[in-house]
């Protein structure tokens, strides 16, 4: 069997559980991917893209936010704080939270303000990449 079992959990949602075939996620050290059967591990998620190939050989995309990853039995369960399938993203939003962002690390802040400000900026950036309209 060359396909394993994903489950995508959002805070507010399930957002997918089902078969693939391989998922490609980024990692703390760039991206990486998982097969069926690979061995176990956790791992970080970093904010960015997934990408995961169905059973069908169609590939569904996820902007997600920072969080973790478990490989285990032919079973990979993610848990991260937000998940959005590109077509979801409020571009005009993402956009706005960018400025807001960029003007944060502007401004004088403490170590975690700054690293606050820095996790906004780049879930903003990811956000925008996915729907397409980013301007950069």
């Amino acid at each position: 069997m060359n396909t394993f079992s994903l489950k995508i959990i959002a805070c507010d949602r399930v957002f997918y559980d089902g078969a693939c075939k391989i998922l490609v996620f980024p990692g703390y050290d760039g991206e990486m991917a998982i097969l069926a059967n690979h061995e176990s591990m956790t791992s970080t998620i970093e904010i960015g893209e997934i990408r995961y190939q169905l059973e069908d050989d169609t590939w569904q995309t996820a902007i997600v936010s920072d969080g973790l990853l478990r490989v285990e039995h032919n079973e990979v369960n993610i848990l991260v704080y937000s998940a959005e399938k590109p077509e979801e993203i409020d571009a005009f939003r993402a956009e706005a939270a960018l400025e807001r962002a960029k003007e944060q690390l502007q401004q004088k802040q403490s170590v975690m303000e700054y690293h606050i400000s820095q996790a906004s900026l780049a879930r903003a950036m990811a956000r925008l990449r996915g729907s397409g309209k980013a301007p950069f």
